[in-house]
């Protein structure tokens, strides 16, 4: 068995989507000749937590944690709600108060690449250690946060081994980069640490075609896609009888679905069986603009938030609903992101309506596995069309969703193929 040491930020009980690639990457490795060493920091502050996962982590893998410095409890003494909402991902685009603007200003400008900076160096020395202690000929860092591949930069110089960056999102071109509110030096620090990274890293492992794309032009360095996948056996679920149409996950402004929301609110007017059918599900943290939108567009009756779910219950969720919603923000920079829900929805077996930017890779993985329909934000028409279609089909008991060769997404196959490429 080849030792790999795996550098991560999320691990058990962390919820969330970040979670979940590695830790199904850790049961499976061993199946393929790999004993797995994975390194976390000791008292981590995660915006979501799900102490269901700490089950799922495999016995064989060990785990080694060194303490982490972390800013955001430092800033929490300044206001706690804000610096919750920023930490997991929430930043206002309206409106934002002087004291969100100050967060945001400091992150973006003081923490570079991120917030975890901290853990760099004193990670690199108790790594040294386990490197030699352990034969390590392979480290993987993974993030974001992307501070984690800074770890892995520093190893790299001083030692004589294999170094996999994986890039579960894009780093510079990512939607939420442009509101750090950076000034012209860490903008182009961040854009120097980066091509660092690409070109002293051995091989690097991306989640989308797009993402490749994008750093083939900086790098001739090996890239991989990996995407993420699904791993869960479920069971037979009876289907609301609502007319269900459910999002799982963060709902934040840049992705709020106003075109949905009009058609929506158009069809529950025009079409009585509609308005009394129809229910709309939200799973996981709402921003505030979003809840405006809804009650706009006078859809508050219709509309059940159910705050973060553990993943059996997201699971259960899935299963149960009319129609999965699968949205991103309608921007360029986010054509190459695929949402690590949209492989649970596959395996769900539910139809999936795709709302999302023009060119959206996710958007045509939906279509090419005739799992369900993609619209772009501004199409109230078609997305009538949609819903209305999925509504008859519901009425008539036939609403099913006839997925193809998602059998690829399988966390084994996938762990199969990052087996090959390490």
């Amino acid at each position: 068995m080849r030792k790999i040491l795996v550098i991560a930020y999320y691990w058990p009980p962390a919820g969330g989507p970040g979670v979940q690639r590695w830790l199904k990457f850790m049961k499976y490795l061993p199946d393929f000749g790999f004993e797995p060493i994975v390194y976390v920091p000791e008292n981590p502050s995660y915006p979501i937590m799900d102490e269901k996962l700490v089950s799922e982590i495999p016995g064989s893998v060990k785990i080694l944690k060194k303490p982490i410095r972390e800013p955001y409890s430092w800033a929490s003494l300044l206001s706690k709600k804000k610096t919750k909402t920023i930490s997991s991902g929430i930043i206002k685009e309206k409106d934002p108060s002087f004291m969100e603007k100050i967060l945001l200003w400091i992150r973006g400008n003081f923490f570079i690449p991120d917030a975890r900076k901290l853990w760099v160096t004193p990670s690199i020395s108790y790594l040294a250690k386990v490197i030699a202690d352990e034969g390590i000929e392979t480290i993987i860092t993974t993030g974001p946060p992307h501070s984690l591949h800074l770890i892995g930069l520093g190893l790299k110089k001083k030692y004589n081994i294999q170094w996999i960056a994986d890039f579960r999102d894009p780093w510079t071109s990512i939607g939420y980069h442009k509101k750090l509110r950076l000034t012209e030096s860490s903008r182009l620090k961040h854009k120097a640490l980066e091509k660092g990274v690409l070109l002293r890293a051995d091989k690097i492992v991306v989640t989308s075609n797009t993402t490749k794309t994008e750093f083939e032009a900086i790098t001739p360095k090996p890239i991989k896609v990996i995407t993420n996948g699904f791993d869960d056996e479920l069971k037979p679920r009876e289907l609301d009888s609502k007319f269900t149409i459910s999002h799982i996950g963060s709902l934040l402004t840049g992705r709020n679905p106003l075109g949905l929301w009009q058609a929506l609110q158009e069809l529950i007017a025009e079409n009585e069986a509609f308005k009394n059918a129809i229910k709309i599900q939200l799973a996981g943290v709402v921003g505030e603009e979003v809840l405006h939108s809804i009650k706009a567009f006078g859809l508050d009756d219709y509309v059940e938030q159910l705050g973060y779910l553990s993943h059996d219950k997201v699971l259960e969720t899935q299963q149960k609903s009319q129609l999965l919603l699968l949205l991103e923000i309608d921007s360029e920079e986010t054509k190459g992101i695929i949402p690590g829900k949209l492989f649970e929805y596959l395996n769900a077996k539910r139809p999936i309506l795709a709302i999302g930017p023009k060119g959206w890779e996710a958007g045509a993985m939906v279509e090419q596995h005739k799992a369900g329909n993609t619209c772009l934000h501004g199409e109230v028409k078609r997305l009538k069309n949609v819903l209305l279609d999925a509504f008859h089909q519901y009425e008539k008991g036939t609403l099913v969703c006839h997925s193809e060769r998602v059998e690829q997404y399988h966390r084994k196959a996938l762990t199969e193929s990052l087996a090959k490429f390490i």
